[in-house]
């Protein structure tokens, strides 16, 4: 059962989802709070995404306690525009008040695409699909940021840049964000929290007290990175 809650942007308890009898979330319990921002990670078909899936409404076919933000928005690794219409069109879509238009051309200009407003979505670079998807689901003022590992696609600079974005818009908007990835570094990099998923429960549930800017050669970073590698069943071997 899925319903709205108004103090916590998350509350899933209990949560399960099979498909064809074999449980691939078993008993799921997490809360975020407004303003948080949580990594999950975990192995591939680990349910990551599944997860995601029923944050977002997308599957309700589950058995626990799930309460989530009323406003919603998610951005998934390929940026679904819609190719027959242009930039800023993509973002008003389903937008909603007198001032949507313009509110569009607001957050376009700070993923530094107001110059794009008339493009279409074929001419754009991945990295531009992303600012235009991570653009409009903004433009909906979310309580809660649905990301399904969006930089997974792109090159290591573009995915750079579009964490140093992210992190100065979600700075701005303050919502509660789940990002799913695959990326421990990303998920360091990002998060005030990290979570990771093993056999579809919480294996581990760990706060990132490091201070900005986080290099990968301090040592807390260091720590932090070899234990949830260690979670996640991977040997990080030196040089």
């Amino acid at each position: 059962m899925t319903v709205h809650h108004g103090n916590l942007a998350v509350h899933a308890a209990g949560l399960r989802r099979v498909f064809d009898d074999r449980p691939v979330l078993n008993g799921v319990g997490i809360d975020i709070a407004p303003g948080e921002f949580v990594a999950l990670l975990g192995r591939s078909g680990s349910g990551k995404s599944t997860f995601l899936r029923v944050l977002a409404g997308l599957d309700a076919d589950i058995e626990g306690t799930v309460r989530v933000a009323a406003e919603r928005a998610v951005v998934f690794q390929d940026a679904r525009l819609i190719p027959w219409k242009r930039v800023l069109a993509n973002i008003v879509l389903g937008l909603e008040g007198a001032g949507a238009g313009d509110r569009a051309r607001q957050v376009l200009a700070e993923v530094g695409l107001a110059d794009h407003a008339d493009a279409w979505p074929a001419t754009l670079s991945g990295g531009e699909a992303q600012r235009v998807a991570l653009a409009r689901a903004l433009a909906r003022r979310p309580d809660l940021l649905l990301l399904d590992e969006p930089f997974g696609a792109l090159d290591a600079l573009t995915r750079v840049k579009m964490h140093t974005l992210l992190r100065n818009l979600c700075a701005k908007y303050r919502p509660a964000v789940l990002l799913v990835t695959h990326d421990v570094d990303e998920a360091i990099l990002l998060a005030d929290r990290i979570l990771v998923l093993t056999d579809g429960m919480i294996s581990l549930d760990v706060p990132v007290d490091i201070p900005s800017p986080r290099l990968r050669s301090d040592r807390a970073v260091v720590d932090l990175r070899a234990r949830l590698l260690a979670e996640l069943g991977v040997e990080e071997r030196a040089g």
